[in-house]
């Protein structure tokens, strides 16, 4: 068996007593070594050389009631033994220098005894394992006067070993991500992963945090979960501050981030605080960050590592401890090179880097989203919505498809949803109401491709049919058809389309091959 080994302070209180009526006080570093069936193999005593004398007693009257018991003084001078830095060092240096021997040996932290500055160090130094082994606490007999050792409680600190307690930070930590993630079951497990991390990110460190991805993806929304996840869990005192930095435009960039002074230019008929300010011990949240000036983002970079800044006109710093969370659709490394981003705020800001995929890179996230909109519809317009078993799969069927272009994300999916369920005459959105909103989502897309062939193919032909086009063929079907509408007639368009081929041919019938190539996707001149 290994031996047992406790560590503590010595109580100049709780230990201290004189004479024979000493044996009848609840003496806690002695009357750890009284203990029936608890063996303390050795005593290592922290003590003061000032209360020498007391620790000499102590260690006197343990040899009487545990001979067995080696009690070693350890001196320990601490001028203010409530300061807590002054403790933490001490304990620290007799960890450093303590020659630890665990393959023989437990150690036990007797924390009943010492201040309460003492009791935390020797938690912190505990947990942080530079005083290896369990936390040790003895609690007084029920009658002091009727004598008796007392009880002895052992605490290991590896919370990972309490099943209930374990279970219990897993379960806090699911409801973190979950909250993050608005409630929703998604099932994207990169996306998932991504999750996990922002949640510890979000509760260990006051870091920027970057978010990139396209519009909709979410971006403003995952930073307002971070703020209230940190709101909630009391890591933050100040508020949310949310701005689109597309929206600050020329001289009024500088005043709306940092504020200005009465008079600092024509229309500053007052003082104004800016956001910065505005966001002292809170979060702000900047969108689109690329969209700021050279000189603007300087600011930034300055306001972020000095946390105080100059309001335009002001000649007195001003303080905000905020934390910022950055959002951009734009690859700010290629806005570096071009020189219209600073490389130093990247720099600063990059720390934490995450990127929202789009909807379209999440199909499978679709459906507990559509859950999701229809329950939200549902709670702010007091009228449950449901979609009936048909209009459900053909709503999923095209939603999970190729053809479901999602150019917005989230927010054509949200748009979608409030629309089936605005249209709908009662609580169950229909089939037929599903396949007018299809086609109102194809539209949609179809004015919005970023696709210049795309685009033209489309105005000829349903997505359906396009799908069934290589995508090598695309661009140059979409030429003919755009020559063909630049063009008199097919024999026009023909002689423009194979101006070099047909030099070679012995007979030069250009509109009939047109009509044939066009043919081979069901198209004539007049459909074009």
């Amino acid at each position: 068996m290994k031996k047992n080994v406790a560590i503590g302070f010595l109580g100049i209180n709780l230990d201290n007593g004189k004479g024979v009526a000493r044996w009848e006080r609840w003496r806690p570093s002695v009357d750890l070594c009284r203990q029936d069936d608890f063996l303390i193999h050795r005593f290592e005593l922290l003590s003061d050389p000032k209360h020498m004398a007391i620790a000499q007693q102590i260690k006197d009257d343990i040899a009487l009631v545990s001979p067995d018991t080696e009690v070693v003084i350890n001196e320990m001078e601490l001028h203010n033994p409530w300061d807590l830095e002054e403790v933490y060092e001490a304990l620290f240096d007799f960890a450093s220098l303590y020659r630890f021997n665990t393959d023989d040996e437990d150690y036990l932290l007797h924390i009943t005894t010492g201040t309460h500055v003492a009791q935390i160090c020797l938690f912190l130094l505990n947990e942080a394992r530079y005083l290896p082994g369990k936390i040790l606490q003895l609690s007084p007999p029920r009658k002091r006067d009727k004598g008796g050792p007392g009880k002895v409680s052992v605490i290991d600190l590896d919370l990972s070993k309490y099943d209930r307690l374990s279970e219990r930070f897993e379960t806090e930590r699911e409801s973190d991500t979950s909250f993050l993630k608005s409630g929703i079951p998604t099932r994207n497990a990169a996306f998932n992963a991504m999750i996990d991390e922002i949640e510890q990110v979000a509760i260990r460190t006051t870091n920027p945090v970057l978010i990139s991805g396209p519009t909709g993806a979410g971006k403003s929304l995952l930073a307002r979960r971070i703020f209230e996840l940190k709101k909630r869990r009391h890591q933050i005192e100040g508020d949310f501050v949310s701005v689109n930095c597309a929206t600050l435009r020329g001289d009024t960039a500088m005043s709306s981030l940092f504020g200005h002074k009465r008079g600092a230019y024509a229309g500053a008929i007052k003082d104004r605080a800016g956001l910065l300010r505005t966001a002292h011990k809170g979060l702000i949240f900047m969108d689109e960050i690329e969209a700021l000036g050279l000189d603007e983002q300087a600011m930034i970079l300055s306001a972020l590592e000095e946390q105080k800044f100059y309001p335009v006109g002001g000649d007195q710093e001003v303080r905000s401890e905020f934390q910022l969370i950055a959002g951009t659709t734009a690859d700010l490394t290629e806005l570096v090179a071009r020189g219209i981003f600073r490389e130093d705020l990247l720099a600063r800001i990059d720390m934490w880097s995450y990127t929202l995929p789009g909807l379209k890179d999440r199909r499978e996230d679709i459906e507990p989203n559509l859950e999701f909109e229809l329950s939200k519809f549902s709670s702010s317009n007091n009228r449950k919505m449901t979609l009936n078993k048909e209009a459900r799969q053909a709503y999923l069927k095209y939603a999970l498809s190729a053809d479901a272009k999602w150019a917005a994300n989230f927010r054509d999916l949200a748009a979608s949803v409030t629309r089936l369920c605005t249209f709908a005459d009662g609580s169950r959105i229909q089939l037929e109401s599903v396949e007018r909103e299809i086609e109102r989502l194809k539209k949609g897309w179809r004015l919005k491709s970023s696709d210049p062939a795309e685009e033209t193919l489309l105005t000829v032909m349903t997505q359906e049919e396009l799908s069934e086009v290589d995508p090598f063929d695309r661009p140059s079907l979409a030429n003919s058809i755009n020559v063909c509408r630049q063009s008199d007639n097919l024999s026009d368009a023909g002689r423009k389309l194979f101006a070099v081929s047909r030099e070679k041919r012995k007979t030069q019938n250009d509109s009939d091959r047109l009509k044939k190539y066009l043919a081979k996707y069901n198209l004539s001149w007049a459909d074009i």
